[in-house]
């Protein structure tokens, strides 16, 4: 699995990068949480600080485009992230604990 990072924006008022990416991949398409690793090994920060926005492939082909925002700190993931976001990439259990995580019947209320 190869990434690159085609476009890095900071965001300085969110204290938040925003990326875009690409990955080339052999077989199934990576797991969220596999991209997330990645990514978070790439910009070296910790997994919880790390959202990942989208995942798209097309049809035949073994690309896999995407878009993620990392965060400088947990507080502010917590404070801007929407829960479902978190809640599907496995950065709720990691940031609030197994108990206080949303569930996921609060997360598909917003």
């Amino acid at each position: 699995m190869e990434m690159s990072i085609t476009s890095d924006k900071q965001n300085e008022l969110l204290s938040r990068r925003e990326l875009e990416f690409t990955i080339t991949y052999n077989g199934a398409t990576p797991p969220r949480k596999m991209v997330q690793a990645k990514l978070a090994a790439t910009m070296n920060v910790g997994r919880d600080q790390v959202v990942l926005d989208s995942m798209k492939t097309k049809f035949g082909i073994t690309i896999l485009k995407g878009s993620a925002r990392v965060y400088q700190n947990k507080d502010d993931l917590v404070k801007l992230e929407r829960a479902y976001l978190m809640t599907r990439g496995g950065v709720a259990e990691e940031v609030f604990g197994a108990q206080d995580a949303p569930s996921e019947d609060a997360a598909e209320a917003l």
